[in-house]
């Protein structure tokens, strides 16, 4: 084929997949006879520079693709841009279905294409940016996503998902559209640090909901899709190595769990046993200072397709060892008197965080297409995540004996050893068929899914001490030195899922009429069990009578153990769910609504009821659950979206189980009465995908909450005195906000934006403390109208990405911010615990060789942006107080350090 190119000496033009006139980021564009070769960048544009004037061959390819050669005259006054189209390789016998899988599924463009033909509105993470990015677990993903911010664990990692301000209990995750359950002993929410990236092939993140997807999401759907068998054989292994700046500057504490019991002395030898003190290994309070070994990363996938392209196969594996920590300043706070509404600090304690974090993940998936009307699949998914935690805590008593010129203090040391293990695990037989013409389709799905969260020995112990002179001494505490705690929660489901589609013509329009439900029965137990241990010497001193946890003689002071209490339950729940569904089209208008009904039967069962009321209990209720989702095509490029949906939040299991809790910092109590909230959500949103790579969302979002759960902390109706923390149905809670979400490749550059404004607004009682008539101290209840938990009101990404497709690199700069939000409610007025805002900056590199080999660095936290907590606030007895700052009062500083990590990733 004859063509004339632009410029005298370049060409510039862009290559595109003929089909779905997509971009191809990567091709190959060589001059035959004259060395120039190039290769498309991110935006499948291309340029080569200094070509002879004349007759030139130029050869495009690209793999899975057929190569294109092209006839140039090249003339100096040419200025038009090359459009260049390939086809791809059409294999024996393939048969439709097998040629719609060929497309790769974690590719940035199938990402871009998703989201503009999904009904519901998603934004969606791929896999190449997944593998490219500086994140190494699904928490660390989600926060490059519009609209999310992230919770994080001790360590500074991404944990829980908040998606547009909603707390992490108002969204519900998926496995390849499957809901699993959580290893958590009181709630529902998923731990996303749980699961490794590199077993996504894509993360989709559902902002709005149809009839045939499960209601209990206010904020969205987390739904990770898992690697899928590719058409020819790919093996994809990395290896990494890398370290924590905190262990570069300070050592890392750590115990031998390997001697732990995982049952306590209650459950090993019968309810009447009387435990002693060699019940209790001391290996968990034999505490070491090192240097940790590096974090290692390592992952290998393999897959393929067998007989014809009719079979898939793939294994997918990764395994994580990380040493993580922090060091954190707390202030204790109170209350204390009605001459200042703000909390005056009581106290301080430095704790230093050590943590060892092992990962496992393996994804194993196989599927067998029949016929291009009969199709097969069953995969499997198993996590695991193994924490072991030391905090080391040096507190100081501000309320008594304290006098920092002369130095003297009461002092107190705890030291708490925590080995936490999580599982994840499941298993789904899925079913795709075309009947009669393909105007019938079913889908039906049978589930089997368990989580697990077991936590052994979890053991504090604590010294008392002081200061005189600057000098501190040790003695051991005279009582309840020491406890020693078994948790253990398991949570089974058994689920099935069927969706039928008819497809119908009714007055020359194609109509699809679809209607289905789901099955859930699901059974959680939970058990908790706890001993207190206290020196047999209380007069023992360190340093004389002991230089070692595992020095100190101790004496069982509750020998059968403690296990009366609202954590050793048992809990059930079964969900059912109908809906009817439709969709059509008319010119440019896609319409897809329906009605969603779920009945649900949720109950609990003391086993170990202590005077509670109702040691058994249950909640029966059914709602109906209507919505509608609207997108109209302004033109191939352009989409605008209506919806509105009505979902549900249920409450955790444990949140309605009567009795008490007493935790290190605060009593916790169930209510039963808690009620389920609902939510009616109205969504808008404009996009642009001017091509395969580039994109622009615009969106609003309204949404009203009727009777919200938070919570907050109460006053004992029998103890005044006494505070508890409990949740609670506040209301109506109304929360809105805006969406704007950018992608731009120009060539070898790209950048990737989002914004995100929320409001949100709730009304709770608070308490608030007067002087009476009889200039008498009193309580008094006050309500106040404050954001959402976890809601902030600015949350923003920005990344540049480089890509040279020629030279091998891919580099990647990412920053995420986060504006303030409340951390904790509080019990009283304008005492609410907020988080300061903050921004996480993160980088990766790779620069890729021949042979499938790549070689990488990624940079975490490299900002040593740390996490505070204040009060918007200060009691003016404070103003003398070390690291507290004007107008605000500093309750928390948690400093996390930066990680770097070096690897190799091999791809065949």
């Amino acid at each position: 084929m004859g063509l004339t190119a632009a410029h005298a000496t370049t060409i510039k033009g862009r290559v595109y997949d003929r089909k779905t006139g997509e971009t191809l980021i990567g091709a190959t564009v060589q001059l035959d006879k004259t060395g120039l070769v190039t290769s498309t960048g991110l935006d499948g544009s291309f340029e080569l520079k200094h070509v002879p004037l004349g007759a030139q061959l130029l050869r495009v390819s690209y793999l899975r693709y057929k190569t294109v050669v092209m006839e140039l005259n090249i003339q100096k006054e040419d200025n038009d841009k090359l459009k260049i189209y390939l086809e791809e390789q059409n294999g024996k016998d393939l048969n439709e279905v097998v040629i719609q899988a060929k497309h790769d599924g974690s590719a940035e463009k199938t990402a871009r294409r998703l989201e503009q033909q999904s009904v519901p509105m998603v934004n969606m993470v791929s896999g190449k940016a997944m593998e490219i990015s500086p994140d190494l677990t699904v928490a660390n993903v989600i926060q490059r996503v519009s609209g999310v911010s992230i919770e994080r664990n001790s360590n500074g990692d991404g944990q829980y998902a908040i998606l547009r301000g909603m707390d992490k209990r108002y969204n519900y995750t998926l496995v390849n559209g499957v809901k699993i359950p959580s290893p958590d002993n009181k709630y529902r929410y998923v731990p996303l640090d749980i699961f490794p990236s590199e077993l996504l092939e894509r993360l989709e993140v559902y902002k709005t909901l149809t009839p045939n997807m499960e209601a209990d999401a206010v904020g969205g759907v987390v739904n990770m899709v898992m690697k899928d068998a590719p058409e020819r054989l790919q093996v994809n292994a990395n290896f990494a190595a890398g370290y924590s700046q905190m262990f570069l500057d300070r050592n890392f504490m750590s115990y031998d769990a390997s001697g732990i019991n995982y049952k306590s002395p209650y459950e090993i030898n019968g309810k009447n046993y009387n435990a002693t003190q060699n019940d209790f290994p001391k290996g968990v309070r034999d505490y070491k200072w090192k240097s940790p070994a590096p974090n290692l990363i390592g992952g290998l996938s393999v897959g393929q397709r067998f007989l014809n392209h009719k079979l898939g196969v793939i294994v997918a594996g990764s395994y994580q060892n990380t040493y993580r920590g922090s060091n954190s300043t707390f202030y204790n706070s109170a209350v204390v008197d009605a001459s200042n509404k703000y909390a005056r600090v009581t106290g301080l304690s430095e704790r230093q965080y050590s943590e060892q974090q092992k990962r496992y993940g393996l994804n194993a998936k196989v599927d067998y297409v029949f016929n291009q009307n009969h199709k097969i699949s069953l995969y499997n998914v198993y996590l695991n995540l193994v924490n072991q935690q030391v905090r080391d805590v040096l507190s100081t008593d501000f309320s008594s004996d304290y006098d920092p010129v002369k130095g003297n203090a009461q002092l107190s040391y705890t030291t708490r050893s925590r080995l936490t293990e999580q599982q994840i695990y499941n298993s789904t037989l899925h079913g795709d068929h075309k009947l009669l013409d393909g105007r019938l389709k079913i889908q039906w799905s049978g589930v089997y899914s368990s989580a697990k969260n077991d936590v052994p020995d979890n053991t504090i112990i604590g010294l008392s001490g002081e200061r005189v002179n600057f000098q501190d001494r040790r003695t051991v505490a005279k009582t309840n030195a020491s406890s020693s705690r078994w948790e253990r929660n398991t949570d089974e489901d058994k689920a099935a899922y069927l969706d039928v589609t008819y497809t119908a013509d009714i007055a020359g329009t194609k109509v699809d009429f679809s209607a289905g439900g789901l099955y859930r029965d699901k059974q959680r137990s939970s058990f908790y069990n706890n001993y207190t241990l206290t020196p047999v010497n209380t007069a023992a001193k360190y340093g004389v009578d002991f230089n070692n946890y595992t020095q100190i003689d101790f004496k069982v002071q509750n020998p059968t153990g403690g296990v009366s209490n609202p954590l050793t339950n048992n809990a059930s729940e079964q969900t059912s769910a109908v809906y009817g569904m439709f969709k059509f089209t008319v010119k440019d208008l896609q319409v897809v609504g329906g009605l969603r009904a779920e009945h649900t039967n949720q109950g609990y069962d003391l086993l170990f009821p202590a005077g509670e009321k109702f040691p058994k209990g249950s909640q029966v209720y059914t709602d109906y659950l209507p919505s509608l989702n609207l997108k109209y095509e302004l033109n191939k490029h352009q989409n605008l979206r209506a919806s509105y949906f009505r979902s549900l939040n249920r409450p955790g299991f444990y949140e309605i189980i009567p009795g008490k809790v007493v935790n290190e910092e605060y009593q916790e109590r169930g209510n039963p009465d808690l009620k389920r909230a609902l939510a009616d959500n109205l969504d808008i949103r404009y996009e642009l995908f001017p091509n395969a790579g580039d994109q622009l969302l615009v969106g609003a979002f309204y949404k009203k909450i009727k009777d919200p759960i938070e919570y907050i902390f109460k006053p004992d109706e029998t103890r005044g005195q006494d505070t508890y923390y409990s949740p609670g149905n506040f209301g109506v809670a109304r929360n809105y906000g805006l969406e704007i979400d950018y992608i731009k490749f120009i060539h070898k550059f790209g950048i990737k934006a989002n914004y995100t404004y929320t409001h949100s607004s709730i009304t709770t009682p608070k308490s608030k403390k007067i002087i009476d008539e009889n200039q008498m101290p009193k309580n008094i209840l006050v309500d106040q109208t404050r954001p959402l938990y976890g809601q902030s009101a600015h949350v923003a990404n920005l990344s540049f990405l480089y890509k040279s497709a020629k030279k091998k690199w891919d580099a990647q700069i990412a920053a995420s911010y986060t504006g303030p939000r409340i951390n904790t409610v509080s019990q009283f007025l304008d005492n609410d615990l907020w988080q300061e805002g903050f921004i996480q900056l993160d980088a990766s590199v790779e620069k890729g060789f021949k042979n499938g080999l790549s070689v990488f660095i990624k940079g975490g936290n490299l900002l040593n942006t740390p996490s505070r907590l204040f009060i918007k606030g200060i009691n003016p007895t404070d103003a003398g107080i070390a690291r507290q700052e004007e107008g605000r009062t500093i309750i928390r500083d948690d400093q996390y350090k930066q990680t770097y990590l070096l690897g190799i990733r091999y791809k065949l």
